[in-house]
């Protein structure tokens, strides 16, 4: 027993021990000298846990957490335990907040989750590659779909104290800490726009993949109920009771900056087989002024048997500020070919059409009104062979998004049914043999799903 830290838990365990029985006392006779005040025996709980507390021992401070029974020591003073008047929170505080929030994906220890893909916090690259507000602005703001925003769910201060408790897993600071002619913690937030989704809503967002994430993306297109043409559509919720054109793909990213896809539409909008790769080139996390990303895809039609269709984009965005961005998707098909239904599911049903070469130019915006909300707007419209494909207005979208942790999910409004690359920039003029069709009192209802797996 002569392990100061032993010496320490036991302590602990035993002042707990006076406490709960100074408790009992208490609730038995209501005679308040019966029970013993915490502070006396050094002890402090932690606001919203319930196995963990503060003890303090000759001018040193240590978490107890009584459900795991290990003991840390604290590098605060004890005298910063208490909230000073500013309303200030010490870093025992933060370290309840990164116990009860945090370590779920990064880890108990800050070590990160392999699983998860999150970083180590204990390697001093990682730490000292961030300032003090990006750790903060990284907390209020969340992270893509992966990490939630903080903003609203804590308070300025505890967000200060779990900024502060992840700061003191690594000391070393070999980053920019401190902006130009600046002190450490007051340099400029970050103003990296994180999309939530591979999608605005149709066009891509050309978001880098994490390296070995596998993710996974459902497309839902209301194309035969229009939710505002016709009497009474709030009785079929919109169109949402119609029939949908249901799209799913998967995604993998094979590096840090390639990744794979391959995606299938149903037979209703000729069953497209589409496989992709894509390689980003530019990224604002490395401190490029954009980013930019290629795609090259090839569809066939009838499940990848026929009428092939290849597919050359660019993706091009950049960040306004860390809620905004703006998208430019230059897109070049070779042997395009115009949406028709099938007459039938049989093979036989779909009918052959030509292919023609198109160029569409797509811009789009993501703005985000919440942490963890985003409006989306898009406009695709097609600048050559637009007429050889029935295309007369151009296709648009506009919805609304929500990102959490790893998921999303946007709801929006498109006058497009398709969703592969060459079939995005097809409206429902074409698809419906209607020429109004396209009009804004023809769009459709749909939204979107993704998900990362790992």
């Amino acid at each position: 027993m002569t392990n100061p830290i032993l010496r320490i838990a036991l302590s602990a365990v035993s002042a707990a021990a006076l406490l709960v029985t100074g408790l009992r006392v208490l609730a038995a006779d209501e005679s308040p000298s019966a029970a013993t005040p915490p502070a006396s025996l050094g002890i402090r709980f932690i606001e919203g846990s319930t196995s963990t507390m503060m003890l303090e021992r000759d001018g040193k401070q240590y978490l107890v957490d009584l459900a795991a029974k290990t003991v840390k020591q604290q590098d605060a003073p004890a005298s910063s335990v208490q909230k000073s008047d500013s309303g200030a929170k010490s870093q025992a505080d933060g370290a309840a907040i990164f116990k009860q929030r945090c370590s779920g994906c990064h880890g108990a220890d800050g070590k990160g989750l392999s699983s998860m893909g999150t970083p180590d916090f204990t390697d001093p690259k990682v730490l000292g590659s961030l300032t003090d507000q990006q750790i903060v602005t990284t907390i209020e703001n969340g992270k893509g779909s992966v990490m939630p925003a903080w903003r609203g769910k804590l308070s300025p201060e505890d967000i200060n104290a779990a900024a502060a408790y992840l700061r003191s897993f690594s000391t070393a600071k070999t980053g920019p800490q401190t902006a130009a002619g600046g002190e450490a913690g007051n340099a400029a937030p970050s103003n990296i726009y994180e999309p939530g989704d591979d999608l605005l809503f149709s066009l891509p967002t050309g978001r880098r993949r994490d390296e070995h994430g596998f993710y996974v993306n459902f497309d839902h297109r209301f194309a035969f109920d229009p939710p505002f043409e016709g009497p009474a559509r709030g009785g079929d919720l919109l169109g949402l009771d119609g029939f949908s054109l249901s799209s799913f793909g998967f995604g993998y990213g094979v590096t840090k900056n390639l990744s794979v896809d391959v995606f299938r539409s149903p037979t209703l909008i000729a069953r497209p087989i589409q496989l992709m790769g894509a390689y980003n080139f530019l990224d604002e996390h490395d401190g490029q002024p954009l980013n930019a990303a290629v795609r090259l895809s090839i569809e066939g039609r009838n499940d990848f048997s026929r009428q092939y269709t290849e597919n050359i984009e660019g993706i091009f965005s950049r960040s306004i500020t860390s809620r905004a961005q703006i998208y430019l998707v230059p897109t070049l098909s070779l042997n395009d070919r115009m949406l028709v239904q099938p007459t039938s599911t049989l093979s036989q049903g779909i009918p052959s059409v030509p292919g023609y070469t198109s160029f569409a130019l797509g811009f789009g915006a993501a703005f985000d009104i919440r942490p963890t909300v985003a409006l989306v707007i898009e406009i695709n419209p097609t600048l050559i062979g637009g007429d050889e494909l029935d295309i007369h207005r151009p296709a648009y979208s506009i919805g609304i998004q929500k990102k959490i942790l790893r998921h999303a999910f946007t709801l929006g409004f498109t006058n497009s049914p398709g969703s592969t690359v060459s079939q995005r920039s097809g409206t429902l003029a074409a698809y419906q043999g209607r020429p109004g069709a396209d009009t804004p009192s023809g769009i459709i209802i749909g939204f979107d799903l993704t998900r990362q797996l790992h």
